[in-house]
């Protein structure tokens, strides 16, 4: 893939970020963050591009001028459909938007069916059970609504740090997966390892207080579905197929990514938050997010071996079962 059609990738998909208008500021800054973390890839500056999206300087019709090949279209509307799908199912404009970047990319009917696979996933309920997931709401965490069940015992503190470190194992896996929906998987993971361990703890969250802790934690959806994916399309890692992907490919993804580190912190911090009765503070989540985020990293060489060997073992064809099944 050449550096051009790199970035039209990349600014197709800030542009779909922002199409529908509705991104918390938070969200908004994570983005900025993001591009601002990978703004040394070769050719494209995302900084600028970040600039030239919020401002309306770029259109889709000057993104998909620049995109020439099959591959790379194909590639692009994936990544488009997956950061819409990334903090839930599309709202109309951005069902309209991938409407128009399927006609403007000359696509066939294979890319409608792409955004029902990616729907399909983005729709699965937190809990196991099958049971709607509920409406994600804009209430702040400490007061964000998670009713208590009854426990007549505590959780197993160490089944729930397996639990954890095999979620991270999991997720670090998906990351060595060149298609595009084996990252999107990631987040809805993430989310049902906390419902879980809510759960453990006596708690029947919802998906809306679920996103709102990701988020005060400092997780924002959209933005890490952009870091995750971001990173493996600059790494040249997204869109390879084939048995030979892994290849050479498993410390630079690893160290590059950030799926096993966050989704270890999640865990281990959503954990501490619900053991405690919800009494930290958003301010003590995010410090302790980031001091367990920071235990992830170094702990992602261990278990590299795992990570490599569980991608080994993963169909791609079967992620929505995975989803469904975790």
């Amino acid at each position: 893939m050449t550096p051009t059609e790199t970035k039209a990738i990349v600014t197709l998909s800030l542009l779909s970020a922002f199409v529908d208008g509705e991104k918390h500021e938070r969200e908004r800054a994570e983005i900025k963050r993001i591009a601002e973390g990978l703004s040394q890839a070769d050719g494209v500056n995302l900084p600028t591009l970040y600039q030239d999206v919020l401002m309306k300087r770029v259109s889709l019709a000057s993104v998909a001028s620049e995109l020439q090949t099959t591959e790379s279209k194909q590639l692009a509307y994936e990544m488009a459909v997956c950061v819409c799908d990334a903090d839930g199912t599309q709202s109309e404009a951005e069902r309209m938007f991938l409407a128009d970047v399927r006609t403007s990319l000359g696509l066939d009917a294979s890319a409608a069916q792409f955004s029902r696979q990616a729907e399909e996933i983005a729709a699965v309920p937190v809990a196991a059970t099958g049971a709607a997931a509920t409406t994600a709401t804009t209430t702040q965490l400490p007061s964000a609504p998670a009713a208590a069940l009854p426990t007549t015992a505590s959780p197993d503190s160490a089944e729930l740090d397996k639990s954890i470190l095999n979620a991270s194992i999991l997720n670090g896996a998906l990351e060595l997966l060149p298609e595009t929906l084996s990252t999107m998987a990631i987040i809805p993971l993430q989310m049902k390892l906390v419902y879980r361990i809510g759960k453990a703890h006596g708690y029947e969250l919802d998906s809306g207080h679920i996103k709102d802790f990701l988020a005060t934690v400092g997780v924002g959806l959209t933005s890490q579905y952009l870091e995750q994916a971001g990173r493996k399309l600059l790494g040249g890692l997204l869109g390879k197929m084939g048995g030979g992907m892994l290849r050479g490919l498993g410390n630079q993804a690893v160290s590059s990514g950030m799926s096993f580190a966050s989704t270890y912190a999640l865990g281990h911090v959503a954990k501490r938050y619900y053991a405690g009765g919800r009494t930290l503070s958003t301010q003590m989540l995010k410090d302790t997010f980031a001091g367990v985020m920071q235990e992830g990293k170094g702990l992602q060489t261990q278990y590299l071996p795992a990570i490599q060997e569980k991608a080994r073992t993963l169909d791609a064809g079967k992620v929505l079962s995975l989803v469904r099944g975790a």
